[in-house]
């Protein structure tokens, strides 16, 4: 199976090192520690959900691990994605602290959160990771095309994703494009702009007409685009609602005019601006 291709049941998506990462997952960016984390973590994964995104930045990685051991379900079941911060110096000591704090002896996916200090300043150190059985699959975060080239370049092991700010606002095409020639598998972050978007009216009337919520509508968007998906919320309800894109599909016309709220102008970028410079 090609990297990027879907499994036969459309839930996950195969990565270039042959692992497989759920193409919906709950993200948990700004989320605090404690019971808020524990119980939307918790819910999801009541819901079905099989993948948690966290990060070091977050804050809450000890929530993600509690709310897991929680839930009953097997550890092998679920896929966990976790950042290095970059403010930092080595990502296997980092790797080393996470894992501590979620409670497991692996994550299946770890990111470099920003390019800070450069696109190859922490990438040895995530390929070391790896080799030590940190993390099953490395990849990358906030990386625009030249970054990603950069890194490419001089990787003995590629990424195996780059996870991006990716919406129908917010319609990345040259990004997608350049993860997709490199078999890298562009993964979408903030799919409903963090809320902003499903007031827009070209998204509640597509979402009228399809019988479906606006939030199933650019999280299906994104989907038949082909990238997972990590919406974050932390009320069960919208947990769940957030979970109802597997059983509808979007029009050509539909998609096409979702197509078109693009903001971007087809940007190959990841970021409008550098915050960490």
């Amino acid at each position: 199976m090609n990297a990027g291709a879907l499994t036969g049941d459309g839930r996950a998506v195969q990565l270039r090192d042959g692992n497989q990462l759920p193409v919906l997952g709950l993200g948990v960016w700004q989320v605090p520690d404690g019971p808020v984390c524990v119980n939307a973590v918790r819910w999801a994964l009541e819901l079905g959900y099989r993948h948690i995104d966290t990060a070091q930045a977050y804050g809450n990685e000890a929530s993600v691990g509690k709310a897991l051991r929680e839930s009953g379900v097997p550890r092998n079941e679920v896929f966990i994605t976790t950042k290095f911060y970059p403010g930092r110096q080595d990502p296997v000591a980092e790797a080393e602290a996470s894992l501590r704090r979620l409670g497991v002896d692996q994550v299946d996916l770890y990111l470099v959160h920003w390019p800070q200090g450069g696109p190859l300043r922490a990438w040895p150190g995530m390929e070391l990771a790896r080799v030590r059985g940190l993390a099953k699959s490395i990849g990358v975060s906030n990386f625009g095309a030249d970054d990603l080239g950069k890194v490419l370049a001089a990787a003995s092991v590629p990424p195996a994703v780059d996870q991006i700010e990716f919406s129908a606002v917010h319609y990345r095409r040259g990004l997608m494009d350049a993860c997709r020639s490199a078999e890298v598998v562009p993964e979408a972050y903030s799919p409903l702009g963090t809320g902003r978007h499903l007031s827009n009216k070209r998204v509640t009337a597509i979402a009228a007409r399809a019988g479906r919520t606006p939030a199933q509508v650019l999280l299906r968007w994104c989907l038949q685009h082909g990238l997972p998906v990590i919406p974050k919320s932390t009320h069960r309800e919208r947990i769940e609602e957030n979970a109802q894109i597997f059983d509808f599909t979007l029009s050509e016309e539909d998609m096409a005019e979702l197509d078109a709220l693009d903001q971007t102008h087809g940007t190959d970028r990841a970021l409008e601006r550098h915050w960490w410079r």
